[in-house]
């Protein structure tokens, strides 16, 4: 897996190996590439109404790489990250910056492979399954508090 890290906000996060290793334990496949872009508020508001037509800022959004069939691809996606957002929420739900950077990067990789949380079965066994990765990744049940699930 190789992680393109671009932090345009400028925010002071968690090392780039970080990014990696939690990338890794969502999607070992060594040829497949995902960029992660992290902005402001403001960024995050424009793409989360111009793609889900809600406003304001939101913790993470996926975009997946869609390219015609048989054409060869390794970009997986795109994630983007409000730091911000992820910074806010942390201390609101009593978690360290650096699970919750580690939940929203397993979220949102675990979108581009194409899981998704908007009905109750998937959503259980989306949030099973970033439990188990991140318990893995030796980081807390997130679900343990309360919490609206990340976009």
């Amino acid at each position: 897996m190789i992680v393109d890290l671009d932090n345009t906000a400028g925010a002071n996060l968690p090392p780039e190996a970080d990014f990696q290793r939690w990338a890794e334990a969502v999607i070992p496949e060594a040829e497949l590439e995902v960029c992660i872009r992290v902005v402001d508020e403001a960024e995050s508001a424009e793409l989360n109404q111009t793609y889900r037509h809600k406003p304001g800022p939101t913790n993470v959004l996926s975009f997946p790489c869609e390219v015609p069939p048989g054409v060869p691809n390794p970009l997986l996606g795109d994630l983007v990250i409000c730091a911000p957002v992820v910074e806010r929420e942390a201390r609101e739900q009593g978690k360290t910056a650096e699970a919750h950077w580690a939940h929203l990067v397993v979220h949102g990789l675990l979108h581009l492979r194409g899981y998704d949380h908007g009905e109750e079965e998937d959503a259980e066994r989306m949030e099973s399954l970033e439990v188990d990765i991140l318990s893995r990744l030796g980081y807390p049940n997130p679900y343990d508090i309360e919490e609206t699930r990340p976009s």
